[in-house]
């Protein structure tokens, strides 16, 4: 996994790392760990989501179960947008090209001002 960061004030964060997904009865547990490089600083990053069939469409939520977002399974380029008062998440998937897939999220509110890229594939071993 690849993302990329690309903040309004011109500076721009990399993560690199892996991202798992286990299953959980009929959820998929997406496990995210990487290295995240920002303004000279090297941080360790973790997140966790999960992923629910929902028959034509994909819910994913946080990892306490708080809804986050939903996507069409119909569409390899859908949509969905998270409003997080006073915050706005939108984000593009690209499955197109399964399994590399890319997500792309503008990120706006009061304080927060950033394009957040990443790119995902299959490890070969």
């Amino acid at each position: 996994m690849l993302r990329v960061i690309q903040h309004g004030d011109g500076h721009e964060d990399r993560l690199e790392g892996s991202a798992t997904f286990s299953r959980s009865g009929p959820k998929l547990i997406m496990d995210e760990v990487g290295t995240l490089k920002t303004r000279g600083q090297t941080l360790a990053a973790k997140q966790r989501y999960i992923w629910e069939d929902g028959t034509d469409h994909l819910n994913v939520y946080f990892s306490d179960l708080r809804p986050f977002h939903m996507v069409t399974l119909r569409d390899p380029h859908p949509t969905a947008i998270h409003l997080c008062d006073p915050d706005r998440y939108e984000v593009s998937y690209d499955f197109s090209a399964w399994p590399e897939w890319h997500s792309s999220w503008r990120v706006e509110g009061p304080r927060k001002d950033y394009q957040m890229m990443s790119h995902y594939r299959r490890e070969t071993r």
